[in-house]
């Protein structure tokens, strides 16, 4: 078993306390990943599973044994970085093979792990080059096949993909996951970018300001976020929300904006009369309508994908997103009606940030 445990995590720097008594458990062979805002810990609390850092607190456990004196090279993890960091004067194969040879493995072990490692990740054509002489994706695929030939309990991958170009960063999550389902070792892996976290965490940690903000699969806080933190940063394009407070007249429901907009609500939503209020409501959510049944909104921009458009329009003195699946007449400068769909309206608290309801 390789699960990951982190109990009561945490690390200061002096008198400051980045990571606030995290507690999260890896399942053994799950794909886990730490997303969340630039500084919010994540690559922190990844370099303490892998002892690069040391805790200031609370205890770290790798297959069932506890690692918090226990130096990097012995915690039986492999990390894959952001830079590569391969040697410039050493060949494909000697880059993958570095590592076991500082661990005196024999000449025979280690031919076969790199023959290995290079069949799995299609580099066999490719061992006898220099990293100077490949392309950004094969020289993250030798930087990955290093880590695969040391067999490690656990993968560590700190935004591998962050200096790769949009459509290689398309293919290579692709192939990290694919890699992860073939190999089945367990993975936690750091990114800023909740696309990534979406398509290929099995679970993921929302991490913000050294606190855990919520942890569940990529849909359960997609559909179900736990606050306004959670709600704007998973989605892209991200939820709109809009402020306004509570009211309840004649079996009906509604957040009335400063501007006296009425956003409808189910009739039975909870909350009490006048409660300051966020509105979320995710672009799909948001669909266009008729003057008689639809909220004014005037467009500002209209982005075309072929397969779908993006009407940005502005609502309540707050510019929304709307996701039209297909084909729409709609300009700039057009007024248009939009309609929330009562299903998939969030409402959040205010002054807190917590989801109140929701779908």
């Amino acid at each position: 078993m390789a699960a990951v445990t982190m109990r009561g995590v945490e690390k200061s720097y002096g008198t400051t306390k980045v990571i606030h008594g995290v507690d999260i458990e890896v399942g053994d062979e799950e794909f886990f990943v730490l997303v969340g805002p630039s500084g919010c810990g994540k690559s922190t609390l990844l370099r303490m599973i892998a002892g690069l850092e040391e805790i200031t607190a609370g205890e770290i456990s790798i297959g069932g044994r506890v690692v918090n004196e226990v130096t990097p090279r012995d915690r039986d993890v492999a990390m894959v970085f952001q830079n590569y960091a391969l040697y410039p004067h050493k060949t494909v194969a000697e880059n993958m093979g570095f590592g076991l040879k500082l661990r005196k493995a024999e000449k025979a072990v280690i031919a076969e792990r790199v023959a290995r490692a290079a069949g799995i990740l299609g580099l066999t054509d490719l061992l006898g080059r220099y990293p100077r002489q490949l392309s950004g994706g094969q020289r993250q695929r030798v930087a990955m096949g290093r880590a695969i030939v040391r067999d490690p309990q656990v993968f560590l991958f700190d935004e591998p993909l962050s200096n790769l170009d949009a459509k290689l960063r398309v293919q290579m999550r692709t192939e990290i996951r694919s890699l992860h389902q073939a190999l089945r070792t367990t993975s936690v892996y750091v990114t800023h970018d909740q696309v990534e976290a979406m398509t290929m965490a099995d679970r993921i940690v929302v991490l913000n300001a050294g606190r855990v903000a919520q942890i569940g699969t990529p849909l359960e806080l997609y559909d179900r976020p736990a606050n306004l933190l959670v709600a704007g940063f998973i989605g892209s394009p991200a939820m709109n929300m809009l402020k306004g407070r509570l009211r309840y007249q004649s079996g009906s429901a509604c957040v009335e904006t400063a501007g006296g907009i009425r956003l409808p609500l189910r009739p039975d939503t909870p909350g009490g009369e006048g409660r300051e209020v966020v509105y979320g409501v995710r672009p799909e959510h948001l669909s266009l309508a008729g003057a008689a049944d639809g909220l004014a909104a005037p467009v500002q921009v209209v982005e075309q994908t072929g397969l779908d458009m993006l009407a940005f329009a502005t609502l309540a003195d707050t510019s929304v997103c709307c996701l039209l699946r297909g084909r729409y007449d709609v300009a700039p400068g057009q007024q248009v009606y939009l309609r929330p769909e009562l299903g998939g309206v969030h409402l959040f608290d205010a002054a807190s940030g917590d989801r109140l309801t929701g779908p």
